[in-house]
């Protein structure tokens, strides 16, 4: 009985969905793994070229996944052609039909499946009623402003009363006053109608405003899933806190129960870590407190201050750390100010390892190599008591012939040791920044490399996402080990 209540909740399931393509190899989505519960409003929520819509079109069957599955009401639908599912999409291009009046762009898909003419007008006249557009039956969509087009676009796919109505970017073409109104508009519809609205956004306020249920997603993989609260308050990373509005994001250590060191201060929080475990510590601008420089943790100096309506953006440097705070109260640039924090505005999440390991060939002298160039490291001197034969082999210390069909080479560097430069022929590798997150006194970027592997590099300049640069990796900072 139990498992029929779960079967019944969940009207759409993505297990292990995976979705990699042929010509180059590139894996758009991987081991993507959902529960959508019926009438929820779930939001896909990430970057440009994170995956968002190639997982929506996987759900629309539009895409087929690589491997996974994809149910419905606990049936596998993963090769069901999209016109045999009970999915509607509204896509950003409203896509209407431009000789057809508004009556007849709505009515479309119902006369599609021969639909008696009573009914259909009974229908149409109810969604017209829903979007707001009572009386404009025969007015041409040309007429219509953005924002009506879009409340058009969505009438169209709910008239076939379907299971789901995805959305993919349905706000993105309208300004931000009529962006924000459609955001009112689509939740109350929801909310009328009680069917499942999954949601495709890189807009992180849209997420907060709509959604029941915010997945947030980065590189084809899923970052964070959870309520907008849970998102806010708690993220599970460093990318979910830099994306989910405004964040301070330092690395620190746990110096006792309870207690944590970063800034250049100890501070008492309420994550309880273990005492020398390596953090990184979330604090939210709102939650940063500008005393009298005596009565903070931390001192330091206001550098920049930005008047937003109702509060001032406030930039403090602190040592090599760069703190933003919000505050109604307006200080100087130039002041001398404190900085406390209470202990539940500091979120604690254990250090990621940012360490970048990768392998590396071993060339017909046993020499390393990477990407074509010389490590100026050599595999005798990496095994056990190696030596190089006369005729070419390389024996251990017990003196067995290494056989190189049956080991790998593995390269570690950490992220401290690579250096980016916009002169590629310098680097080991060139690749374009992918993603880059403001840790306080440095940047973390995220580098996708030629050879479709990521590496993270720390540096103190500020790049552009997008931007294609040279990595340079010196032998002497890397650490090799073997692997059978």
């Amino acid at each position: 009985m139990g498992n029929e209540t779960v079967k019944s909740e969940n009207i759409i399931e993505l297990r292990h969905v995976m979705r990699q393509y042929d010509d180059n190899g590139f894996i758009a989505v991987h081991d993507f793994n959902l529960e959508v519960k019926r009438g929820e409003f779930v939001t896909f929520l990430g970057p440009s070229g994170c995956g968002k819509t190639t997982t929506l079109r996987m759900i629309a069957g539009f895409d087929i996944p690589t491997s996974g599955e994809i149910l419905l009401n606990g049936k596998s639908i993963t090769s069901l052609p999209p016109y045999e599912r009970p999915i509607n999409t509204v896509f950003q291009r409203y896509a209407l039909f431009p000789h057809m009046n508004i009556y007849d762009n709505i009515a479309f898909g119902l006369r599609q499946k021969k639909v008696a003419k009573d009914v259909i007008d009974r229908k149409v006249k109810r969604m017209l009623s829903l979007v707001d557009l009572e009386g404009f039956e025969d007015r041409s969509v040309s007429t219509l402003s953005g924002g009506q087009q879009q409340r058009i676009a969505i009438a169209r796919a709910l008239v076939n009363e379907p299971e789901i109505l995805l959305l993919d970017e349905p706000l993105g073409a309208l300004d931000l006053k009529m962006r924000q109104e459609m955001q009112i508009e689509l939740k109350a519809m929801h909310d009328k109608l009680g069917i499942t609205f999954i949601y495709v956004t890189h807009d992180q306020e849209e997420a907060l405003t709509m959604s029941d249920k915010i997945v947030v997603m980065s590189e084809g993989e899923i970052q964070q899933i959870g309520t907008p609260e849970d998102i806010y308050n708690e993220p599970k990373n460093a990318f979910v806190a830099d994306f989910i509005g405004e964040s301070n994001i330092f690395g620190g250590i746990m110096t006792g129960k309870l207690t944590t060191r970063f800034c250049g201060g100890e501070f008492v929080c309420v994550d309880d870590v273990p005492e020398g475990t390596h953090i990184t510590a979330v604090v939210r601008p709102e939650d940063v407190e500008i005393t009298k420089p005596e009565n903070g943790t931390i001192r330091g100096v206001v550098t920049a201050v930005i008047f937003k309506g109702m509060h001032y953006e406030i930039t403090i440097q602190s040592g090599k750390n760069e703190i933003v705070a919000r505050s109604t109260k307006a200080v100087n640039v130039g002041d001398r100010v404190g900085i406390c924090l209470e202990p539940d505005g500091i979120h604690i999440m254990i250090a990621e390892d940012h360490t970048n390991t990768f392998q590396v060939d071993i060339n017909k002298d046993y020499r390393l190599e990477y990407n074509g160039q010389l490590l100026h490291a050599s595999l005798t001197k990496l095994i056990k008591g190696g030596k190089r034969q006369e005729d070419g082999t390389i024996i251990d210390a017990n003196g067995e012939v290494i056989d190189l069909s049956r080991i790998r080479v593995m390269a570690s560097i950490q992220p401290e040791d690579i250096d980016m430069t916009d002169n590629q022929e310098e680097g080991l590798i060139q690749g374009n920044i992918s993603n880059l997150i403001y840790l306080g006194s440095h940047y973390l970027y995220i580098i996708h490399t030629e050879l479709e592997q990521d590496f993270a590099v720390y540096d103190e300049d500020l790049w552009n996402m997008g931007d294609r640069v040279g990595l340079i990796m010196p032998t002497e900072k890397m650490s090799f080990t073997i692997k059978k």
